[in-house]
């Protein structure tokens, strides 16, 4: 009977374990550089952003594509990013001899760990959409089962959660696909002391305006981005004097696919404001984008400004999984 009864622990035992265990792949991925941004044309300046060149990635791994946001480390080289199937990518930039993108390498895709320790999960608890790194902690907002986890740094691939970040407006005002689509964190020496700050996607106040909130620091709570029909929020990321880029995007069947880039400034961000912002860059299919879903800032040792853009390929033969490189100009960063 114990004989029994410790074979059914061991197999209790091994089920969770095998339950919570993320399984983890090295993924080969296939670059091609993409030296214009519109297309046949050699012009490299657009609005304020000077194009320095990008890559177009393919794999014949199936997990490798549906990037929806994207976060590099110190040494601007490796990145942490997520995908909305629920996954973490960690890897790293190769460049030329000429400094431009060139490709990746040490690419491994895991499985996220949801707080009750399972992984491959359905999408709709797992629709990981966007992503922040700080000191210690890799956090992340979900869009569908709206929320904003908090995973250990180092060791947040193989973790399920330590906590939770509360939101500063109540949560069933988020649609279940146009919720959270961006959490960025604000430089430490600015006003807003270092705080994440997420906008919606679509989600909008009684004023037709983006719910966007500060989650916490001295200026916790929430205030609104001025909506543009047809764009929808799909990233942003901190300059390193408080400003805010985000990316939007839009899509209908007139017109296809558009992007564009838009500042807002550090002064306005506050609870209660209105924000809106000047736009910095506009493209349409005329140019290398498709379905532009993120965004990160890069600071450079010499100071220089860069921003990186990544696609969405939705795991679908139609659409690009797409990293684009550009420098914010000099005269435009402070």
């Amino acid at each position: 009977m114990l004989r029994r009864t410790l074979v059914v622990l061991f197999l209790v035992t091994s089920a969770v374990a095998a339950e919570a265990e993320a399984p983890r792949e090295i993924v080969p991925v296939r670059s091609r550089q993409i030296s214009e941004f519109k297309v046949g044309s050699d012009v490299k300046t657009f609005g304020r952003l000077e194009f320095l060149g990008g890559i177009e990635m393919t794999s014949p791994n199936a997990l490798f594509g549906a990037v929806s946001a994207i976060r590099f480390r110190p040494d601007g080289r490796s990145f942490v990013a997520v995908l909305d199937t629920g996954h973490w990518v960690e890897g790293a930039v190769i460049r030329d001899g000429a400094g431009r993108l060139q490709g990746l390498t040490d690419l491994a895709i895991t499985a996220m760990t949801d707080g009750n320790g399972g992984a491959h999960l359905e999408k709709w608890k797992v629709d990981s959409e966007g992503l922040a790194l700080r000191d210690g902690a890799v956090i992340v907002s979900f869009e569908q089962a709206s929320r904003v986890d908090v995973y250990p740094d180092p060791g947040f691939a193989a973790s399920r959660p330590i906590g939770q970040m509360r939101l500063p407006f109540p949560v069933e005002e988020l649609r279940s696909n146009g919720g959270l689509e961006t959490i960025a964190l604000a430089p430490k020496g600015g006003p807003l002391a270092g705080a994440a700050v997420v906008v919606a996607e679509r989600s909008v106040d009684t004023s037709d305006n983006l719910l966007a909130g500060i989650l916490d620091g001295p200026m916790r709570g929430a205030f609104s981005v001025v909506r543009e029909d047809p764009y929808a929020v799909t990233d942003g990321a901190f300059l390193p004097n408080g400003d805010l880029l985000i990316l939007e995007r839009r899509f209908n069947l007139a017109s296809g696919l558009g992007m564009r880039i838009r500042r807002l400034a550090a002064a306005d961000i506050r609870p209660g404001a209105v924000v809106d912002g000047e736009v910095l860059l506009e493209a349409d299919m005329s140019y290398q984008i498709d379905n532009m879903e993120g965004l990160d800032v890069i600071v450079r040792p010499d100071g220089e400004t860069r921003v990186i853009l990544v696609s969405d390929d939705n795991h679908s033969i139609l659409e690009r999984n797409l990293m684009l490189e550009f420098r914010l100009r000099d005269d435009y960063t402070n």
